[in-house]
């Protein structure tokens, strides 16, 4: 095993968990593709063996679980299938019939479907708020009130939460608060730092970083991980071992690639903001953003993706859209190609009592990739010009 202990992020990404001698010497890690690890008959009847069945787990899909840990501050972490996968898990690890939960208006929208279609089914009561104001949490908070499901910065309108006031809260409350920390990275945010119980990661997009993986990641204490283990296995949600490896290769190029990702867009949310026909930038990193200060304080750093709210009607939105040549159109972000994409019903967000600011104009999502950045804003600007 490579000998060296550090709490550098640089150096967990490259070294924690690599035994070289378990894999005869081997630079990189191999994947276990099996489903079964075999008992040697001598051990029968012994304690319980660490790989049994890869329903449970393999020891791929464990190193890069490991490495995430560290990444999070955590004591361990969990593997799943999807983001989705790991969302829903946390989700039902801490909600029953007869429970509430309080999220954020503008999270993904699957995830408010899953909360309003799906748990609604089951009796579990929900309300969706703003969340840029802790005091909100606390108005929402009833006697059965379970968890707080936070997304910082959230889908599309990219607003924040106040991590460490709503975590305090929660705790006063005997709430679990739970976040999906996709945007943010490990690297630039680590919420369990900041007192919130679970950091949940869709895999797909920075760790993976290829566009060519779905996969999910949650992060907590050993208790909550244990517990969160078992709702795994029976839903059969593990991360495949092939995808695990490819996602542990996509982590040891994110430190490079999240930050020319995030330096790019900062550079093209300032040259759009002074274009005539964006009426607003929605970017963290930018100073104008009303959340700019929180951001400073809870992260290390800004990433990719971020809207603009265009000075035209949808029709004309979307024919800017059409015109683009180097970004692709489709849901998704975090891979090394620019993408853009339009709400759709999906992600509009339910009714609530504190309603998010409604965008000044046609509201368009992009993810700046890593082409050039001149060429990229080419592209934007001439598209804009001939609205």
């Amino acid at each position: 095993m490579y000998n060296f202990q550090s709490d550098n992020d640089l150096d967990i990404i490259a070294h924690l968990g690599d035994d070289y001698e378990r894999h005869n010497d081997a630079v990189i890690p191999p994947v276990y593709l099996t489903s079964l690890h075999v008992t040697p008959k001598e051990a029968i009847g012994g304690l319980p063996r660490q790989y049994v069945y890869g329903r449970v787990n393999n020891p791929t899909v464990e190193l890069l679980e490991k490495k995430i840990a560290a990444l999070e501050r955590a004591e361990r972490a969990l593997a799943f299938g999807s983001g989705m996968a790991a969302i829903t898990s946390c989700l039902l690890l801490n909600l029953a019939s007869g429970d509430h939960v309080v999220a954020v208006d503008t999270a993904y929208g699957p995830t408010r479907m899953f909360i309003t279609d799906h748990l609604g089914k089951y009796g579990v009561e929900h309300t969706f708020i703003r969340g840029d104001d802790v005091g909100q949490f606390r108005d929402a908070c009833k006697p059965n009130t379970k968890v707080f499901y936070l997304e910082s910065p959230s889908s599309m309108l990219f607003l924040l939460q106040d991590l460490k006031a709503v975590a305090e809260l929660a705790k006063e409350r005997g709430v679990v608060t739970m976040i999906d920390n996709s945007w943010a990275t490990p690297l630039y945010q680590k919420p369990l730092t900041l007192g919130i119980d679970i950091s949940i990661h869709t895999a797909t997009k920075y760790i993976g970083g290829h566009s060519d993986i779905i996969a999910g990641i949650a992060a907590a204490s050993g208790e909550i991980i244990g517990r969160l283990e078992y709702v795994r296995s029976f839903y059969g949600s593990i991360l495949g071992p092939m995808e695990a490896w490819l996602a542990v290769r996509g982590l040891r190029s994110m430190p490079l690639r999240v930050r020319e990702h995030g330096r790019s867009a900062l550079e093209i949310a300032r040259r759009l903001e002074a274009h005539p026909m964006i009426s607003m930038v929605r970017y963290p990193g930018l100073e104008s953003h009303p959340q700019h200060e929180l951001a400073k304080r809870q992260m290390t750093g800004f990433t990719s993706p971020l809207s603009i709210e265009i000075k035209c009607d949808t029709d004309a939105a979307r024919e800017f859209v059409r015109r683009l040549k180097c970004f692709n159109v489709g849901p998704s972000w975090g891979g090394f190609e620019s993408m853009v994409s339009m709400p759709s019903p999906l992600c509009q967000a339910p009714t609530s009592d504190t309603q998010p600011p409604q965008p000044q104009g046609a509201l368009v999502r992009m993810h700046i990739g890593l082409e050039d950045t001149e060429t990229l804003y080419a592209d934007l600007k001439g598209s804009l010009d001939k609205i």
